[in-house]
């Protein structure tokens, strides 16, 4: 059997990024637990390739193969710092050009960085229903951290990291079984 795909997002617009961190912690802890090749898009190297096209057809070559990684990923990990209430602009920019079909059923972890506690209702009210369009399976725990659960842009919180291994451990049967079925629809299409 294959490794899966484990693609993460960043939606960041800054480097060094704790959302960045955030989501290789989380690739890291998927890499630890399964025969997994691992991939990083970070919104904020691929913004000058995208942020003004309006078609797909107008996005720049790395962003195309940014998009077929997506699209093509057995996990999707998804993060975004919280800006204005929700996710950066661009974070939302970038899935404007994935594929509406793209991600039938394909797990998603959630997970998001912000200044404070109350910040972490972006799982629930903003990234959910984004991955919710796509018919997405939005994986059951999602993990957020704040400014404080970091030191110098690395995850420095414990109770974070915890956060981090329960929702890889929980969520992996999940990933297995859909990768699965993934593969049976597309080798029945054949």
């Amino acid at each position: 059997m294959r490794p899966l795909r484990v693609v993460g997002v960043s939606g960041s617009l800054q480097e060094p990024s704790r959302t960045t961190a955030l989501v290789r912690a989380i690739l890291a802890g998927v890499a630890d637990r399964a025969a997994a090749e691992t991939e990083l898009v970070e919104v904020a190297a691929l913004g000058p390739g995208f942020a003004g096209a309006l078609r797909r057809e107008d996005v720049a070559p790395e962003v195309e193969r940014a998009l077929q990684a997506i699209e093509s990923a057995d996990l999707l990990v998804a993060a975004s710092p919280v800006y204005r209430a929700s996710f950066t602009g661009l974070f939302k920019h970038l899935f404007d050009f994935v594929g509406q079909y793209d991600l039938v059923g394909t797990p998603v972890l959630l997970a998001a960085t912000g200044g404070g506690e109350r910040h972490a209702l972006i799982i629930e009210h903003q990234l959910r229903p984004l991955f919710g369009f796509f018919q997405a399976l939005t994986l059951p725990i999602g993990v957020y951290a704040s400014n404080s659960d970091f030191t110098d842009y690395r995850l420095s919180s414990p109770d974070v990291a915890r956060r981090v291994v329960q929702a890889v451990d929980r969520s992996l049967p999940l990933v297995e079984q859909a990768a699965l079925v993934r593969r049976s629809e597309y080798v029945a299409t054949w």
